[in-house]
């Protein structure tokens, strides 16, 4: 099972491929939709980063019908509006799109960004 902790430690590693270690966390836990796989609190220390990766986690515990671990809550917004596509004319569109658990940290991503094929 792969972690949300492990899957941050990759990320920072290879952020080139960040989308690849964020992807495979998300099919992990729609696999095994454990909380174990959230439940240790990462160290914030990259504020976008640790924002994303927390509304991710309680995304997934919304999508899976479980109870996000309190920690969770506790992860700070991003100090300014991160447009997660970085593609100016979709920035409209994102922050229209933007699931709930994304917009309360600042973060704007389309409706589909957690979608796998």
């Amino acid at each position: 099972m792969i972690t949300l902790k492990e899957t941050k430690r990759r990320i920072a590693e290879e952020p080139k491929h960040w989308e690849i270690h964020f992807a495979n966390f998300l099919d992990d836990f729609r696999r095994h939709k454990n909380v174990r796989a959230i439940a240790e609190p990462l160290e914030l220390d990259d504020r976008k980063l640790d924002a994303l990766l927390a509304s991710t986690a309680e995304a997934l515990c919304d999508e899976a019908g479980l109870v996000p671990p309190s920690w969770l809550s506790a992860v700070p917004e991003c100090e300014q509006p991160y447009f997660v596509g970085e593609i100016e004319r979709l920035k409209a569109i994102s922050i229209v799109e933007s699931p709930v658990r994304f917009r309360i940290r600042k973060i704007f991503v389309l409706e589909n960004f957690l979608s796998r094929v």
